[in-house]
């Protein structure tokens, strides 16, 4: 049957930049053009005889179903899910917006439907955009006025003006700067913003008075541009409200107490340093001295086992050594990771991964410093999440609170870990049935150097916390946690599915 009109179908569909996509009744590919392999991605005639439902995302399979199977009851030229959002899906399983348009055909009494597809991705884009400044510019804080290069005539204002004037937009718009500034004429106010007609000037400063609705005035400082709306020229003024400027004088008590109360704020602080710097020496102190003297310990000890059946005793040995100097080696990459942090040169690296990836990574490495007894539950349900974010990050987060469930959790004790995901954010949950945190060293436990009294016996320099932390802090997560002591501690970290 569409062998007879292959060419014609051919010339005219290649014409058109859209996507052309000839379905049957039963929703199977007849032809597509060019566009449509470009867009989804597939190489020409793969899509032929293909169900449609490959180009469509899995989740509007069902809604997709009795949406098309109405239409080839009810068939007329229309554009298809009008208020409604489409998405496409390309062969790499990527989804994106598109704009349908639907249009049935009859040939050789048999029905079809042809369909016109289009990639909005960029117009999606640009409409965000364009929201996003829409919210920027009615949200400001500031007052924010556009008026007409001609007439002086205010076009629009946003929310922050309408607050602050007293009037609304209806009436402003009969209005123009003059009438809110009883200090200038239209002439001083045109000899004002000449310079930017002119282009002498690309931005004017000054301070004024502006006069509310209800009569009362406040000092301003402007800051007017000369840009284009449309075809033709506006003003942008962007308004401060300068009251707490020209009332310094009255208010340079509360800043004089408010500076005190700052410096002594600043010499806390200093205290504060000071002290974490003493508890840094003698951490320092303890957790090196301990390791070194068990390396040094284990290396005169290997001297004596000399034979070849003491070969068992010089492995134990040797074994100390490489534990300890692992476990130095990790203290100093802790406090390198301090320093970093500190001085902001932590470069983050996101990238699109699988969770069970890291998750297989962190109860691998943790399977090996397992007591006797201790069980690890795997999460449940994870195969299709997918995270865009620093991986190696992500990873140390979870292996440093899983360490710790094992550290402080006793023998035949179980770790749970559990994860969730939605469309913005994916939550992680590692849980123990450890020692606890003690109620009033709650408030502490992300602080660096700190360590809860029931820890104090067991090896650690109480910096993983906190760097931990300020790692998910700076990608745009956050961690907590619920304990209570002998009963166990949950941990819980929540990070957006994309790094900004």
């Amino acid at each position: 049957m569409f062998q007879h009109n292959q060419n014609t179908f051919n010339t005219l569909a290649e014409a058109l930049a859209e996507g052309v996509i000839l379905v049957d009744k039963n929703q199977i590919i007849i032809k597509t053009n060019t566009s449509t392999d470009v867009i989804f991605g597939y190489e020409d005639g793969e899509l032929e005889g293909q169900k449609l439902e490959i180009l469509i995302p899995k989740n509007y399979h069902g809604s997709h179903d009795g949406h098309f199977n109405g239409y080839v009851k009810n068939t007329s030229k229309r554009q298809m899910a009008i208020g409604r959002d489409l998405y496409g899906l390309k062969k790499e399983g990527i989804t994106f917006p598109v704009e349908v348009g639907l249009n049935p055909l009859t040939i050789d009494n048999k029905q079809y439907i042809l369909a016109l597809v289009k990639d909005i991705t960029e117009r999606k884009k640009a409409e965000q955009e364009l929201t996003h400044w829409a919210n920027i510019f009615n949200e400001s804080l500031n007052e924010i006025y556009i008026f007409d290069c001609e007439s002086y005539n205010f076009i629009n204002v946003n929310r922050g003006a309408l607050n602050n004037i007293g009037y609304n937009l209806k009436e402003l718009k009969q209005l123009t700067p003059i009438d809110i500034k009883p200090e200038f004429t239209k002439e001083k106010f045109t000899k004002r913003v000449n310079p930017l007609i002119e282009e002498v000037e690309e931005k004017l400063i000054f301070e004024t008075i502006h006069k509310r609705k209800d009569g009362t005035t406040y000092p301003v400082e402007i800051h007017l541009q000369l840009s284009i709306l449309g075809n033709k020229k506006v003003f942008v003024a962007v308004i401060l409200d300068i009251t707490e400027r020209k009332n310094y004088t009255e208010k340079l008590e509360s800043t004089v107490e408010k500076r005190t109360i700052e410096l002594k704020n600043a010499l806390a602080k200093e205290q504060e340093l000071n002290e974490l710097k003493t508890k840094f020496l003698s951490l320092v102190s303890h957790e090196f001295k301990t390791p070194l003297s068990g390396i040094l310990t284990s290396t005169m000890l290997l001297e004596k086992y000399t034979l070849t059946e003491q070969q068992g005793k010089r492995n134990k040995h040797i074994k100390t050594i490489s534990d300890k100097v692992h476990y130095l080696n990790n203290i100093l990459n802790d406090f390198l990771s301090v320093e970093r942090l500190e001085q902001g040169r932590i470069k983050y690296s996101p990238s699109t991964f699988k969770v069970s990836k890291v998750i297989n990574e962190v109860i691998y490495n943790a399977n090996m410093l397992l007591k006797e007894g201790q069980q690890i539950n795997y999460p449940e349900n994870i195969d299709t999440y997918l995270l865009h974010q620093d991986e190696k990050i992500i990873e140390l987060a979870l292996s440093n609170i899983v360490h710790n469930a094992i550290k402080y959790s006793s023998e035949n004790t179980i770790i749970d870990i559990k994860i969730s995901q939605d469309d913005v954010k994916t939550i992680f949950k590692v849980e123990d049935n450890g020692i606890g945190i003690p109620e009033k060293d709650q408030k502490n436990i992300f602080n660096r150097y700190f360590r809860a009294e029931n820890a104090l016996l067991t090896q650690g320099t109480g910096i993983g916390l906190n760097i931990v932390k300020d790692h998910l802090e700076n990608l745009k997560g956050k961690i907590y946690f619920e304990s209570e002591p002998e009963k166990g501690t949950i941990f819980t970290i929540e990070l957006p599915n994309k790094a900004e």
